[in-house]
């Protein structure tokens, strides 16, 4: 699906505040914006209760179908006692449509209730070990069924269709797309020897995106211990496991093999880990490369992204791009982490 250049055009605080209200709940006009690019969140005071959230999902970007199958996977693993924030189910169902009629926009969106934490202490062995032992309940929620309308996570879709949108609009400097194209050519085929190292391996519905800033810390009441909260289930797609756990690791090979050890001992409490994704690491970490750049790209025209990643559109960024997947072709030819 396309999105169109200023989807947000019409979405004023009295339009999200109509929203919230269409769907029973009475605003105290508190309006808070969170920190989101491909939707727009927001805190929203409701009277005599707690705030909540509302995220607008970002016109163009995915179909209902799509979003009701994120949700419905985010349902599953909050049955099975996951800690994840779910959307609110109100009157039956968690996706909404307001009309805007100023704007003659259209909007989707979905209510949440507030979760606050911290940053998760990825250095810290035991929160490694805890991680662990939650994506493999996680992995075995999205083991039992598939995706039939979200993406997969694959060479195609996030490294050759990327690539070349970027050259096929011209958005690199022309003094360094060549040497860019180059080493972007070069990168691919380190992850297509990769991924054929790595054979076959299982394909599963995943969080896609499980770095530090889609999981909330909560602090426990005296003598608990409280713990990680998953947010943002907007990249779930199929992929293999190792996706959700390569972004919990820093650092030199050295520095990363033992953090996995520690996810590992966690993980395979739960469910067994199929030894052949460590190939995939640094090609994943390759193929998340390239597909960002291209969806800063996109994102171009939306005037949120320029006020926030202004060092996008310079040569500087484009050198340290070349820069980056030379690194990772280097990588690639490493040899994997290993867990001896």
């Amino acid at each position: 699906m396309s999105s169109p250049a200023l989807p947000f055009a019409g979405l004023a605080p009295e339009c999200i505040l109509d929203a919230l209200e269409n769907v029973g709940f009475r605003c105290d006009g508190g309006l808070m914006a969170l920190n989101s690019y491909e939707n727009r969140v927001w805190q929203i005071g409701i009277e005599d209760s707690t705030p909540l959230i509302a995220k607008f999902y970002r016109p163009g970007r995915w179909s209902d179908a799509q979003i009701a199958e994120e949700h419905a996977f985010v349902a599953a693993m909050l049955e099975a006692e996951l800690p994840v924030v779910a959307p609110l189910i109100i009157h039956g169902q968690t996706l909404f449509t307001h009309a805007d009629a100023k704007s003659d926009s259209i909007f989707r969106f979905a209510v949440y209730p507030r979760q606050s934490g911290r940053a998760p202490e990825f250095d810290n062995p035991q929160v490694l070990q805890w991680m662990g032992r939650l994506m493999a309940r996680i992995h075995l929620v999205g083991e039992c069924e598939p995706f039939i309308h979200r993406e997969t996570l694959d060479m195609q879709s996030f490294g050759t269709e990327p690539r070349d949108w970027l050259l096929d609009n011209q958005t690199l400097p022309p003094e360094l797309e060549s040497v860019w194209q180059g080493v972007a050519d070069q990168a691919l085929e380190g992850v297509r020897y990769c991924f054929a190292h790595a054979g076959q391996v299982q394909q599963l519905r995943l969080h896609g995106d499980c770095h530090a800033g889609n999981v909330l810390w909560t602090p426990g009441e005296p003598n608990e211990q409280g713990g990680p909260h998953f947010v943002d289930f907007d990249d779930a797609r199929m992929g293999p496991a190792i996706q959700d756990l390569w972004m919990l690791l820093s650092g030199d090979a050295e520095d990363m093999g033992q953090q996995f050890r520690h996810v590992l001992t966690g993980y395979e409490m739960f469910r067994e880990f199929d030894d052949r994704e460590l190939h995939l690491i640094e090609a994943l970490r390759t193929l998340r490369l390239l597909h960002h750049s291209a969806w800063l790209a996109r994102r171009w025209d939306d005037p949120a992204f320029p006020a926030a990643f202004p060092w996008f559109a310079t040569n500087r960024y484009w050198e340290e791009r070349i820069l980056e997947l030379r690194e990772q072709i280097a990588r690639m030819q490493e040899p994997a982490l290993t867990m001896s």
